[in-house]
C-alpha cells in the first residue's frame, strides 16, 4: 500500500482561488489523514476475509508412570490438525462490518475535502478582502496627504483658517494609521490561507475571482452529511448482525496420528468439539449493537433537518448577497466617486469647504468599504453554498 505524503515546496508567488484549491488538496495534512483512514479500512476488508487458522497439537500419554508405564515405554503420541468451522456466517459478518466501514471513510473523505474547499474559498476571499482594503487605505492616505498639502497651500494664502489645515493633517494621520492597519490584516490573511495547506510560508498575493460555482440543484437528501448518516446506520446494522452472529456456536473438527509406542502401531483419531453457552451468551452487546442502530436512525433524522435547513440558508444568503454587490457596483459607488469629484472640483475653485470635501471622500471609502464587504460576504456564502451541494 503507498505511502501517502503531503506536497512539499514552496506555494506559487501569486495565488489564484483554483490554484489555491488544488494546492489544498495536495499539501492539507487534514486531506492526508482522511486518505489513510480510507487505506486502512481497504485492509481491514481484506483481514476480514481471512478464515482462522487451523490449530496443531502434540500430545503425550503414558509415560513416566509406574510398572508397565515406566519411562516412556507405554507412550502413545497424538499429534493432530484442528479447524474451527465458520458455520454460523461469522467471516461474512465481519467482512459486512469493514465494507459498511470503508464507505464511511470514504464519506468522511468526501466531507473532508468539501470542508477544505469551503475554507480555501472562505479564507481566499478574506485575504483578497484584506488585500482590497490595503489597496483602497493605500488610495486614502494618498488623497489625504494631497489634501492635506492643498489645505496648507490655501491656508498660507489666506484662503482658508489655520484650523482647516490642522483637521486636514489630522485625516492624513488616521489615513496612515489604517493604512499600517490594513497592511498588518492583509499579511495575516496570506498567513491564515497557507496554514490551511500546512505550510508556514504565505503566497505574496492572491488575484482572480473569488466566485467559481454555479447555482445548481440540491436535493438535501443527497448531501455529504446525509449520506454519512445513512452509511453510518448500514454500519450500525451490519455490527448488530455481527454481534447477534457472535452468539451461534460454530464446532471444530480435528484429525490427527497416533503412535504406540510399545507395539509400533499408528492409528488416525478424529474429533468434535463445541462451545457450551452457559454462561456468555453476547445478550449485552447486541443490545448495545441494538441501540446504536437506534442511535444512527436518529442521527439520520436530524442530519436530514440540518440539511434543509443549511441548503435553504445557503441559497438565500447567496441572493441576498449578489444583490447587493449588484446594487453598490451600479450605484453606490459610482454616485460616491462622481459625487467625490464635484466636491474636489468645487473646492479647489472655492465653491466648497474643506469639511464638505471630506465628508465626500468619507463617503466615497465608506461605499468601496461597503462593496468590497459584500463581495466578501457573496464569496463566504457561495462557499457555503458548495459545502452544502458537495456530494
Amino acid at each position: 500500500m503507498p505511502r501517502l505524503l503531503p506536497r512539499e515546496g514552496a506555494l506559487p508567488a501569486t495565488l489564484t482561488l483554483q490554484q489555491a484549491l488544488e494546492e489544498a488538496e495536495a499539501r492539507s495534512p487534514v486531506i492526508i489523514a482522511a486518505r489513510a483512514a480510507v487505506q486502512a479500512a481497504e485492509a481491514r476488508i481484506s483481514q476480514a476475509g481471512y478464515r482462522a487458522n487451523p490449530e496443531l497439537s502434540v500430545e503425550v500419554e503414558n509415560f513416566a508412570g509406574s510398572g508397565e508405564l515406566s519411562g516412556f515405554k507405554g507412550t502413545e503420541t497424538t499429534v493432530a490438525v484442528s479447524q474451527r468451522l465458520d458455520m454460523g456466517g461469522r467471516r461474512s459478518a465481519r467482512i459486512g462490518v469493514a465494507k459498511a466501514e470503508l464507505a464511511v471513510q470514504q464519506l468522511r473523505l468526501a466531507i473532508a475535502r468539501a470542508n477544505l474547499a469551503r475554507d480555501v474559498r472562505a479564507q481566499f476571499a478574506a485575504a483578497a478582502s484584506a488585500r482590497d482594503r490595503l489597496q483602497l487605505a493605500i488610495e486614502n492616505e494618498e488623497r489625504a496627504r494631497d489634501l492635506a498639502r492643498i489645505a496648507g497651500e490655501l491656508v498660507d494664502a489666506g484662503r482658508e483658517p489655520p484650523l482647516r489645515a490642522l483637521r486636514a493633517r489630522t485625516a492624513a494621520a488616521q489615513a496612515v494609521a489604517e493604512l499600517e492597519a490594513a497592511r498588518a490584516e492583509e499579511r495575516a490573511a496570506r498567513a491564515v490561507l497557507a496554514s490551511l495547506f500546512g505550510v508556514s510560508t504565505p503566497p505574496d498575493s492572491v488575484t482572480g475571482a473569488l466566485l467559481d460555482l454555479q447555482p445548481r440543484t440540491i436535493d438535501p437528501a443527497q448531501s455529504l452529511d446525509v449520506r454519512l448518516a445513512d452509511t453510518e446506520r448500514l454500519r450500525a446494522e451490519a455490527t448488530l448482525r455481527q454481534e447477534q452472529v457472535a452468539r451461534r456456536l460454530d464446532p471444530a473438527v480435528g484429525l490427527g496420528i497416533r503412535h504406540i509406542r510399545e507395539t509400533g502401531d499408528v492409528a488416525l483419531v478424529g474429533g468434535l468439539s463445541m462451545p457450551i453457552p452457559a454462561f456468555d451468551r453476547n445478550r449485552g452487546n447486541i443490545e448495545a449493537a441494538e441501540a446504536d442502530v437506534r442511535a444512527a436512525e436518529a442521527n439520520r433524522a436530524g442530519a436530514l433537518a440540518s440539511a434543509s435547513v443549511r441548503t435553504r440558508n445557503a441559497i438565500g444568503n447567496v441572493e441576498a448577497a449578489a444583490a447587493r454587490v449588484k446594487a453598490l457596483e451600479h450605484a453606490a459607488v459610482p454616485e460616491a466617486a462622481e459625487a467625490l469629484r464635484l466636491a474636489r472640483l468645487s473646492y479647489q475653485a472655492g465653491k466648497a469647504s474643506l469639511l464638505e470635501l471630506l465628508d465626500a471622500q468619507d463617503a466615497y471609502a465608506a461605499a468601496q468599504t461597503a462593496l468590497i464587504e459584500a463581495r466578501t460576504a457573496e464569496a463566504l456564502a457561495t462557499a457555503e453554498l458548495g459545502r452544502v451541494s458537495a456530494q
